[in-house]
């Protein structure tokens, strides 16, 4: 499984604007400049997080992008399956009927672990984590 090129734009964007002070808004063109995203991939990208309540959009001279909510209530997840959808490291852990091992499969177990593993970090590391230095 790979995050793709998509996702990770998206996850630039929302740390973008996580960087901002609370309630600013900022032009598409800026962020894409700024991260280095295709704008034409940014506008489709904006669109999908709208679409998933991540962020507000408006249009105007006075438009712009902004979070709908704290960096600190967005999580990696959602912001990965806001782009790519569920993550999945296998079809058979979301569709096990497509196993033909079904439940007696020795590796499906592994996968579903691992899996939730995943989920688990990405759902709880949120963007305003991301904002502080590392130590």
């Amino acid at each position: 499984m790979q995050i793709t090129k998509q996702a990770d734009y998206a996850m630039r964007a929302i740390l973008y604007l996580a960087s901002l002070e609370p309630g600013k808004r900022a032009a598409t063109s800026f962020i894409a400049k700024e991260e280095h995203i295709p704008p034409s991939f940014l506008a489709k990208i904006v669109s999908q997080l709208s679409i998933a309540g991540l962020i507000n959009t408006s249009r105007g001279a006075r438009g712009g992008v902004s979070l709908s909510r704290s960096a600190a209530d967005i999580s990696i997840l959602e912001v990965v399956e806001a782009i790519d959808g569920p993550i999945a490291l296998n079809e058979c852990v979301l569709h096990p009927e497509v196993c033909e091992f079904g439940e007696d499969c020795p590796i499906r177990p592994v996968w579903q672990e691992s899996q939730a593993e995943l989920v688990n970090r990405l759902k709880s590391t949120n963007f305003e984590q991301l904002l502080k230095p590392v130590k």
